[in-house]
């Protein structure tokens, strides 16, 4: 036991002598700075840490390639080893020297933010954070006009040009001045191709993100359901909208997961059985929240949550004992069916009074085949046109009754089933998880790996791409994205406010890589170009997951976008 002690001990003083050279060389290298503040642009595809020295060449010059319609970013870095009280960055307007300009207006700046983040790990489970080694790592994008920097730190900021669809093709000059004590002027060089993209509504990649209503009512301290509680949530699915979110997200009995997340989730269906053992259900909530969610231009589909829970228990308030109660039983047994037969004959007939039928799928989450295949049934006993939705494994036997299918990233589906699935405009997307160490959208993931999920869509032929969560926050998001259970991050994407991030930023340029794929797939076989298509299938080519093990992802989409801009 001493000598454990003793080991221990010595440990702790080799830690902390490690730990006090390595602020002792930290701050040398602020010290040596040849110049007190330095500003340059900097990759998008880098976390840069807070308290380091960025190792990055001094760069002024800023020379992005976009097509009409397309958002582009990257970071100015300023770095200094004395505070600056105010630091701000404005622009001007970009000009081609031919009376066109892009209005200064279309330039957005944000100050980078940093949290607490931890690692994988063993990845899906629960965990301690004093199991795992923790940082602060760079990802929320603040809209404050005017940051302050400490001594001896970094500060990000995340500069993005949205290119209006009606800008004509051609070379655009301007600049960015960045006020810290003294002004600091970098030049913006932006090559507009001659190609659109057509606006985020009209994009064909299937994104969903599972929102989370009650996570917004509670960083907002609003009652639930509440005037205020829309008004705060409209900003966050405009936000998610603009990237072409496609499906709401719709839980129609308490808690589909099992209250696997920080903040409850509530049913918006009030199930009662009545005194007499008849059942009503109340769709009021339903149909208004449902309605806000496509009047923020998320409208494609609703998928409700859910008919297998993580627990097989579902509650209903009972009339005869005056109490909220639950039901329980395994799926397919006479007593669930009884329990979900009434109301999904119900439920289908108010959803067509809504005119919404069509667009509504029952939804599963990662649920057994056995549980699957007896639901199935039981669904197409009821109406045998509801449409099913699943996230999970994928399970040759039912695919053929799933419409919306999204599989496990270890998962394809064989190329004459989706091509049949194709045709018939079943959307086929893959998801990422807690499971994969890679690639994936965790706090602490590489940027680009992000982006590198759109060109794995496009080169695996799926239809996009789905994460369990939008905005499932944890109790203080903003200071500490790590979690009881799960790798840091994983339960959101954005922040609170609502603040986008590194991660969704990212995010949304493989979705637009994935629509530019598209578009020029489309063009080469309608003019019949099979040169073309064999360069476009050559680059999508080294988009295979055990490609990671020896490439990083940055370095695979840097050349990728670059045959890309040429094609």
């Amino acid at each position: 036991m001493r000598r454990t002690l003793l080991l221990s001990f010595i440990l702790c003083l080799v830690l902390a002598g490690t730990s006090l050279r390595a602020q002792q060389k930290g701050k040398s290298a602020w010290a040596a700075l040849r110049k007190p503040v330095n500003v340059s642009f900097a990759s998008s595809d880098t976390r840069f840490a807070q308290d380091q020295v960025p190792q990055v060449p001094q760069q002024t010059k800023w020379n992005p390639i976009a097509w009409k319609g397309e958002k582009v970013h990257t970071q100015v870095l300023v770095w200094a080893n004395k505070k600056i009280p105010k630091l701000k960055v404005s622009f001007s307007a970009l000009e081609d020297g031919k009376g066109n300009r892009i209005a200064a207006s279309h330039l957005t700046a944000g100050a980078v933010r940093y949290v607490i983040t931890d690692e994988f790990g063993k990845g899906c489970g629960h965990r301690k954070t004093t199991d795992f080694d923790s940082s602060l790592v760079a990802d929320p994008i603040d809209t404050a006009a005017v940051t302050a920097v400490a001594a001896n730190t970094v500060q990000p900021v995340w500069l993005s040009i949205n290119v209006p669809g009606n800008t004509p093709a051609g070379t655009y000059k301007g600049t960015v001045i960045v006020q810290a004590k003294k002004s600091y002027k970098l030049d913006i060089s932006l090559t507009v191709q001659e190609r659109e993209l057509p606006p985020p509504a009209d994009w064909a990649f299937d994104l969903d993100l599972w929102q989370h209503p009650a996570a917004v009512a509670r960083v907002h301290g609003v009652p639930l359901w509440s005037q205020e509680h829309y008004t705060h949530m409209r900003p966050y699915f405009t936000m998610l909208a603009a990237a072409g979110q496609k499906t709401i997200t719709a839980s129609i009995i308490h808690e589909p997961w099992n209250h696997q997340t920080y903040d409850d989730f509530p049913s918006l269906i009030k199930w009662t059985k009545r005194k007499d053992g008849t059942w009503a259900y109340d769709y009021r909530l339903f149909d208004q929240y449902v309605s806000f969610v496509m009047s923020t231009g998320i409208n494609k589909r609703i998928n409700c949550y859910t008919m297998v829970p993580w627990k097989m228990a579902f509650a209903y308030f009972d009339e005869a004992t005056g109490k909220d109660t639950v039901f329980a039983a395994k799926a397919g047994t006479p007593a669930y069916n009884a329990f979900w037969g009434h109301m999904l004959r119900d439920f289908a007939g108010h959803l067509k009074e809504k005119g919404w039928f069509s667009i509504t799928s029952i939804a599963m989450d990662e649920r057994p085949l056995a549980d699957m295949q007896a639901v199935i049934k039981l669904l197409k006993e009821t109406d045998p046109d509801w449409k099913i939705a699943l996230a999970g494994i994928y399970h040759p036997e039912i695919e053929k009754d799933i419409f919306d299918y999204s599989i496990a990233s270890k998962w394809k589906f064989e190329e004459q089933v989706r091509q049949a699935r194709k045709a018939s405009g079943k959307p086929s997307t893959f998801y990422t998880s807690c499971e994969e160490a890679y690639p994936n959208g965790f706090t602490f993931s590489p940027p680009a790996e992000h982006t590198w999920l759109g060109w794995y869509a496009a080169a695996q032929g799926f239809t996009g791409y789905l994460r369990w969560a939008y905005n499932s926050w944890v109790e203080h998001p903003l200071q500490d994205s790590r979690f009881k259970t799960w790798p840091a991050g994983d339960t959101y994407q954005v922040y609170p406010g609502p603040l986008t991030s590194i991660r969704f930023e990212k995010l949304i340029e493989g979705i637009q890589d994935f629509e530019k794929i598209r578009l020029l797939r489309e063009e080469f076989s309608r003019t019949g170009n099979l040169a073309k298509l064999q360069e476009l299938d050559k680059l999508l080519a080294a988009f295979e997951i055990k490609g990671l093990n020896n490439t990083a992802a940055a370095a695979l989409v840097a050349t990728a976008k670059a045959s890309l801009h040429k094609l």
